[in-house]
């Protein structure tokens, strides 16, 4: 074991010196390349991954497999590892042929995101107190988040020039700089409007804040305050606080959209998502309307 612990040290120092990762980093890369190091002179008397072959590395990632607490994103970080690995001592001359070229790593199944139905989100939306500036102020940041599937970070960086009560739209900067113009809908845009008369002021100073959305001290809300008010009113709403995030009410968002019938092209839209087969895994969730569809229209529904 001695030849792999020396190919392991210079390899992770490499890492740190040359490439500059983190410490933690190095130390999943040097526990996923002992491990292997281990069973490759265990199971096939190789005492040095510099002379594995790709069966090798094929027979392991198939053990890693047959391990049933061993997930796929740790089989596919060891196919990243053993690809660093092995691609640093080719280029130092070490080894002429890759044996992680042929290794592919296994597909990852994205998990479904989470969602609420429309009635646990009804009940989650009334439970601000109405009676107090900062009870309005929450009751309108939920209707909005829900109205237009902002990210929670989009939601809180709103100014008070994004927000067009007339046009009924606000204006979001998301991932990567970019704009777009989300609807915001009758009741989120009465809700802006009313927090915005009859609370934000008693929160702040006039001119004190461009933010749209302010906390107790008149600065701007922050995107832990607001997942703290999430986990807050869950409980009122018989909804489990570990089952929600502000980001669940932007999965509820696209969900319901799709539930009543939207185009998953307009959905892409109001996400910001670049990519269709990001919005794609909604049409996973949004089962309602499929179900609603094969009632109505199969002649056995």
């Amino acid at each position: 074991m001695k030849d792999s612990l020396d190919s392991l040290d210079l390899f992770c120092d490499s890492l740190l010196l040359s490439d500059g990762l983190a410490e933690n980093t190095i130390l999943a890369y040097r526990r996923d390349l002992t491990s292997f190091a281990i069973w490759l002179a265990d199971i096939h008397g190789v005492g040095d991954p510099l002379r594995a072959e790709v069966v090798h590395l094929q027979d392991y990632l198939a053990h890693l497999f047959r391990d049933k607490e061993v997930k796929a994103s740790s089989a596919a970080r060891f196919v990243s590892s053993a690809k660093r690995f092995y691609r640093f001592y080719v280029m130092e001359g070490r080894l002429q042929i890759d044996p992680s070229l042929r290794l592919d790593p296994p597909q990852r199944v994205r998990p479904l995101p989470k969602s609420l139905g429309e009635m646990a989100v009804d009940l989650l939306l009334a439970a601000p107190d109405l009676d107090t500036p900062l009870g309005l102020r929450d009751k309108a940041m939920l209707e909005v988040i829900y109205a237009t599937g902002l990210r929670v970070s989009e939601l809180t960086n709103l100014k008070l020039a994004d927000v067009d009560l007339n046009a009924g739209v606000v204006s979001a900067m998301g991932k990567g700089s970019k704009q777009r113009m989300v609807p915001l809908g009758e009741e989120a845009a009465h809700w802006i409007e009313r927090y915005m008369r009859d609370a934000r002021g008693l929160l702040t100073k006039p001119g004190a804040t461009a933010a749209l959305f302010v906390t107790v001290r008149g600065e701007a809300m922050t995107r832990q305050m607001f997942w703290t008010l999430v986990k807050k009113y869950a409980p009122m709403a018989g909804i489990s606080a570990t089952q929600i995030s502000p980001h669940t009410l932007r999965h509820a968002f696209a969900t319901h959209l799709l539930n009543h019938g939207a185009d998953l092209r307009v959905v892409q839209l109001l996400l910001g998502h670049a990519d269709i087969s990001t919005t794609q895994i909604y049409t996973h969730v949004a089962k309602e309307r499929l179900k609603r569809l094969h009632a109505e229209h199969h002649p056995r529904g």
